[in-house]
């Protein structure tokens, strides 16, 4: 017997009766030839973490546009936060933790520079518009390794999209995500607004508190128990009525506060109007595109090319094409003769 399917044989004698088993996977787009030694969702990981995509969430604004210090978060580090939160979770409940491990990797893929600002204004002038879920799974199936796509199995595809929206995912595992993320991004953005003297903890809403704690680990902990102590047993995942109004509550809180019209937003207009003039620009003359992108507009058209192209742009990329395309090159020339 090979490792994986051992790996395969304990899943089905460990794991909840509501876990994704791999070995019941909805398979691939394309079938491949079953790893030894990985399960498919293992693969699936993978191949997410070795993904483009994925090391260029580290240079992706999370809420503050090119912070100074070490500490504030970016796309990368609030990934790696869903994805830890989200597997204690999926242990906790004897769920598929390598399937929820690797839809928390791919979850904010698509995501534009500049946060939730690029995904704004993209939405606003492309017309096709714009939602970085929906963009996530278009970078995985479509664009990534020269536009193969990473072939990934559906259950992973769909937890993608399904972590945030009106649709739950099809699997419990994406179901986790979807709290997973908002556990996070709640949570560390009061942290990193703290730190950033946009907020102090005196102006948290004490109701929600007293409900999920006083402090980001202290809530954290308490978030994740709930949903473990509601859903155990259950085929759905789900939080208390308690917990849940004062989850959405304090994310309004952070809405109203951080998120829209704060210090921590002072820099967004800048931002929507880098991201507007680029895509203005590369819409009217696409030779500027890479080649990789040029050589696929008669096909696929030029805005869906152009929103490609941008969505994927770490914050300093996007930048630096700006500065190419607008800002005038020094003459670097020495034109001074001493002779």
């Amino acid at each position: 017997m090979v490792i994986r399917e051992e790996t395969e044989r304990i899943e089905e004698k460990t794991l909840s009766p509501f876990a994704t088993l791999s070995s019941k996977t909805k398979g691939r787009k394309n079938p491949e030839t079953k790893c030894n030694t990985r399960t498919e969702f293992q693969r699936d990981r993978d191949r997410i973490i070795y993904s483009k995509a994925f090391r260029r969430l580290k240079h992706k604004t999370q809420v503050f546009i090119s912070p100074e210090g070490d500490h504030y978060r970016t796309r990368l580090t609030h990934t790696l936060e869903v994805s830890q939160i989200a597997r204690t979770i999926a242990r906790s409940l004897r769920l598929n933790e390598d399937l929820t491990e690797a839809i928390a990797l791919g979850h904010d893929l698509g995501h534009t520079p500049f946060g939730h600002a690029g995904e704004r204004i993209l939405k606003e002038i492309c017309p096709l518009g714009f939602r970085h879920n929906e963009q996530s799974v278009r970078v995985v199936q479509n664009l990534e390794k020269n536009r193969k796509g990473l072939n990934l199995t559906y259950e992973v595809y769909d937890g993608i999209l399904c972590h945030t929206g009106s649709k739950l995912a099809a699997t419990l595992e994406g179901r986790i995500v979807r709290y997973a993320d908002r556990i996070a991004y709640i949570n560390h953005d009061i942290e990193d607004a703290i730190r950033g003297g946009i907020l102090s903890e005196k102006e948290l809403p004490k109701s929600c508190l007293k409900v999920l704690g006083n402090t980001s680990s202290e809530r954290i902990n308490n978030m994740i128990v709930n949903i473990v102590e509601n859903s155990v047993g259950k085929n759905e995942i789900i939080m208390s009525d308690d917990y849940e109004k004062a989850t959405n509550m304090l994310r309004d809180f952070m809405f109203s506060n951080v998120y829209v019209d704060s210090d921590a937003k002072s820099e967004e207009s800048k931002a929507e109007n880098l991201i507007k003039m680029l895509y203005t620009k590369l819409v009217e003359e696409p030779e500027r595109l890479p080649d990789e992108f040029y050589n696929t507009v008669e096909e696929e058209g030029i805005d869906r090319v152009v929103c490609d192209y941008i969505a994927g742009m770490s914050d300093r990329y996007a930048v630096n094409v700006f500065n190419l395309i607008y800002i005038p090159a020094r003459w670097m020339k020495d034109n001074f003769n001493y002779n």
